[in-house]
């Protein structure tokens, strides 16, 4: 009678495997802290991914750097320390030079558009530097702004004397600008900028709450003219992947499409709340005359330059290279004309995407 039993249960054990398949379980690993904007979106998206494939696949979401520093991401999803990353490309300078391509100062008026430029350059020519892995989605930081403790910047003179957080291309940006750069990580600002470490940093209205950086700086200086986001990235181990069934993979691969438009839609949300909430701690905002504008344009111009002869050196030609930032360009303008179009507003940019012009988007 218990040998029937046990190869009763054996046999339902076999038919449940067969039925509902074997529990997929992911290591996701993200270095900004939980509470982040960007952090809760990513785990909505991993109990979304639970959702939709009935409990097979769960992701287990290690944030704030607990399973893999920032710089340790790419490398560790290789290794697959993590099955999946979500990281950017000045933790690793150097490591993906055609990428940083996206993160020049050509002006994005938005986070919505330049998080579209950069998937658009991305699938038009797979840079070899992520054939080691599969990304899965990549998008940009909102548009740059001066973030300063003291001193309110409203002219390029403004800048000089000033130490700003401002890593890799971003560093580069800054000492065209005549600010002197340095590479703190981002949890490490807060810290920094109440001790005095650093005057300010270039970042975005959207860490003015998410890492509160609103109250430790006084002024804020939209400058999204010479915007150079940094370009993000959502990776995942190859041999990960391959190893979801077919079925799954078609839904996993739903998901990520639809949470990389949401993930943009709503760090272009969290710009208005970072402003709220800088605001209420008594934070002070401005904007560039177009005139000013106009300088910021003409002094960075230099560090454009100086991307292409680099990337010639490696191997490059210019017409390729120049061909990357053409590409850009038009791309900005599509996407800043399907921005108005779609009636999506943003803290910062052109007055046509300003939030008394359009409807804002949360």
């Amino acid at each position: 009678m218990r040998k029937s039993i046990a190869i009763l249960l054996g046999i339902m054990c076999m038919v449940t495997s067969s039925v509902f398949g074997k529990e997929i379980r992911l290591k996701l690993a993200n270095y900004l802290p939980p509470t982040s904007p960007q952090s809760v979106v990513i785990d909505e998206f991993c109990k979304e991914v639970e959702k939709r494939t009935g409990g097979r696949i769960k992701i287990d979401h290690y944030t704030g750097g607990s399973l893999l520093k920032p710089s340790a991401v790419f490398e560790g999803v290789i290794n697959r320390v993590a099955d999946i990353g979500y990281s950017h490309v000045y933790y690793t300078p150097g490591k993906m030079p055609v990428t940083e391509v996206a993160g020049l100062p050509l002006g994005y008026p938005s986070v919505w558009v330049s998080s579209h430029v950069l998937w658009d350059f991305y699938q038009e020519f797979r840079p070899k530097e992520f054939e080691p892995v599969r990304v899965l989605w990549m998008q940009t930081s909102s548009p740059s702004a001066v973030l300063t403790t003291k001193k309110p910047v409203q002219k390029l003179e403004d800048l000089k004397g000033l130490t700003l957080r401002a890593p890799g291309l971003a560093g580069e940006v800054v000492k065209a600008l005549g600010a002197t750069p340095a590479p703190t990580p981002m949890p490490e600002v807060y810290d920094a900028l109440q001790k005095g470490v650093l005057d300010g940093d270039v970042s975005n209205f959207e860490t003015l709450r998410s890492f509160r950086l609103g109250e430790v700086v006084r002024h804020v200086t939209s400058i999204w003219q010479v915007n150079h986001p940094f370009p993000f990235y959502l990776i995942m181990n190859k041999q990960s992947y391959e190893q979801i069934p077919s079925d799954l993979r078609t839904i996993f691969d739903q998901v990520v499409g639809e949470y990389l438009e949401i993930f943009i839609l709503r760090w272009n949300a969290n710009e208005f709340e970072g402003m709220k909430f800088a605001k209420e701690k008594g934070v002070k905002f401005y904007s560039l005359s177009p005139t000013e504008a106009q300088r910021w344009v003409e002094a960075v111009k230099p560090v454009i330059d100086v991307y292409v002869k680099r990337m010639v050196e490696k191997g490059f030609s210019e017409k390729e290279v120049r061909g990357w930032i053409e590409f850009i360009k038009k791309r900005i303008d599509y996407w800043s004309k399907k921005q108005i179009e779609l009636r999506i507003s943003s803290p910062s940019g052109s007055d046509e995407i300003r939030p008394e012009n359009l409807l804002i988007v949360k």
